[in-house]
């Protein structure tokens, strides 16, 4: 069956390496500028299924993916990828034997944040500039070889743009890693994949009570006396003042017909919201 899925692009972003990992099906494969155009592409029906980045090992949540499923297009999540990140230091061809020379670096702002080390070392006096993907900055590399400059990014970036890998695995830390989230109107749709299932997992969004003390202390026990693990709960501005936030909780299992419902309820009669952001299984490439 073939069907559109939209990623973050250009190609070759790390994004794009985890759709080509994990959809076996027939796919045709459209990159987008940014994470809010894709999300909007499936809203709209452009576009079958979206893969956007969601949290970085090193660097936390992309905020910009969790507060647009929260605030602008409530889409479901229905899958997850999650990716190894090894970043490397590419030029254009021309430059590569002088690429200690370069004055300025391009990459997604979290790819420059997880090679800080190897950039203060090796490249002390260059100025950082962010780019949409780290895919965009291999691509501006390619499309500007007069200028001294290198990206951060992968392989793929490498071979997508004719670009040189002049220094691999640049990263600070060795065990990084990005959560991808598979995006789709329907909450029970599913794909095929050869990638290893990794685990369960419902992902809930909960606001609390105002002006009502312990009522964090409450929400974590309606999880704690069921034993349902919380792998991730972290908080976001609701953008309704100062003070006012909501939490992401994810809890490793899929929604059952007991346990997440109680807890649900549970919360609910505290004076909570609960709202499932997505149930689904994660894989790892």
């Amino acid at each position: 069956m073939s069907f559109k899925v939209g990623y973050l692009g250009p190609a070759a972003t790390f994004t794009h390496l985890a759709v080509t990992k994990y959809f076996e099906d027939e796919a045709e494969q459209i990159p987008f500028l940014n994470i809010p155009k894709c999300i909007d592409a499936v809203a709209a029906g452009e576009i079958d299924v979206a893969v956007v980045p969601l949290e970085n090992a090193l660097e936390g949540s992309v905020n910009l993916t969790v507060d647009y499923l929260v605030h602008e297009q409530p889409l479901p999540i229905v899958g997850e990828i999650v990716a190894p990140i090894q970043q490397h230091l590419l030029v254009h061809p021309e430059r590569e034997h002088c690429w200690e020379e370069t004055e300025k670096v391009y990459s997604h702002s979290h790819a420059i944040a997880q090679c800080h080390k190897f950039l203060h070392r090796e490249l002390p006096d260059a100025a950082y500039e962010n780019a949409t993907s780290t895919g965009a900055a291999a691509k501006y590399i390619q499309e500007h070889p007069e200028e001294k400059v290198a990206a951060i990014a992968n392989e793929l970036a490498a071979e997508e743009y004719g670009l040189k890998m002049v220094r691999k695995d640049i990263h600070d830390y060795p065990h990084n890693h990005t959560r991808f989230a598979v995006l789709h109107p329907d909450k029970a749709a599913s794909f095929r994949t050869n990638l290893r299932k990794v685990t369960d997992r419902t992902t809930l969004m909960i606001t609390l009570p105002s002006d009502q003390s312990g009522a964090l202390h409450q929400v974590l026990s309606a999880f704690s006396w069921r034993k349902l693990n919380l792998s991730k709960i972290e908080s976001r501005p609701m953008k309704t003042g100062l003070g006012n936030y909501f939490f992401i909780v994810d809890i490793d299992m899929k929604l059952d017909e007991v346990l997440i419902p109680g807890a649900t309820a549970e919360l609910e009669a505290l004076g909570c919201g609960v709202r499932i952001l997505g149930t689904y299984s994660a894989y790892a490439i």
